[in-house]
């Protein structure tokens, strides 16, 4: 069975771009096969890896709406939906992608969460690591899409504000009895530990993986449209994601 890393975090916390650089991370330190999932409906973890995101599975399930009533004869729903993420499957050399899309119309998000589930069930079973980026806040953990999770990192900024929507997330999963191994609190775009994070972080008492700085590469890399996996070996990004990685990741 594959290790399942999670990520959630408010908007704007740079959680997706924090999920490329661990898959990064993975596939450079061999640790593959890897199948990274974007679980978020504003889904931008294709280009941040340097790929093309053409459809999701969302768009499958509209496709299937509008074709069920014409399917060969002896193709079930079931054999449908397999055949379709499989072409769907974004692959690439150390790991492939599969997008859940943006939902378009009213009802179908419920659905495509299960249908989520689903996929997850089979194809973790195919790879080393899984890598899910889920949407920003909690909804998507509220529907409990992430039923099992070896380490789940929650990203924040150094604000309080940031630091006590990541304990409320935390929080969630305890009384949604998701099966969560490990959660720890990552602080991205770190500019300062000031003594007031220090105390926030204290009280919130979240399990702190790592802060991570600014880095004014990844800037530049996303101005370009280049992927992550561009950032040079000094970067100060990726020196902080090496020691997060090789602390709470290589092993499990």
């Amino acid at each position: 069975m594959s290790a399942i890393i999670g990520f959630a975090g408010k908007g704007g916390t740079g959680k997706t771009t924090v999920a490329s650089l661990v898959i990064s991370w993975l596939v450079k330190n061999k640790k593959t096969p890897i199948l990274a999932i974007d679980a978020d409906p504003n889904s931008t973890l294709a280009e941040t890896l340097g790929l093309k995101d053409d459809k999701g599975i969302v768009q499958i399930v509209d496709e299937f709406s509008r074709e069920k009533e014409t399917l060969p004869t002896g193709l079930s729903k079931e054999r449908f939906f397999e055949q379709k993420i499989q072409e769907l499957l974004n692959e690439t050399d150390g790991f492939d992608l599969l997008s859940m899309g943006r939902p378009e119309g009213p009802g179908c998000y419920c659905y495509i969460n299960n249908v989520l589930r689903g996929i997850m069930e089979r194809l973790t079973k195919s790879y080393m690591y899984t890598v899910i980026d889920n949407e920003a806040g909690m909804e998507h953990l509220s529907r409990r899409t992430a039923r099992a999770i070896n380490v789940l990192f929650i990203i924040s900024d150094e604000t309080p504000v940031g630091i006590r929507s990541a304990r409320r997330i935390c929080d969630l999963v305890k009384e949604l009895e998701i099966k969560i191994k490990s959660t720890y609190l990552i602080v991205n775009r770190n500019k300062n530990t000031s003594e007031e994070m220090t105390k926030e972080i204290k009280n919130s008492k979240l399990k702190l993986a790592g802060t991570i700085p600014e880095d004014e590469q990844i800037y530049k890399l996303s101005a370009e449209g280049k992927p992550v996996s561009e950032l040079r070996d000094e970067s100060p990004a990726k020196k902080a994601i090496d020691n997060i990685c090789k602390s709470f990741i290589d092993g499990i």
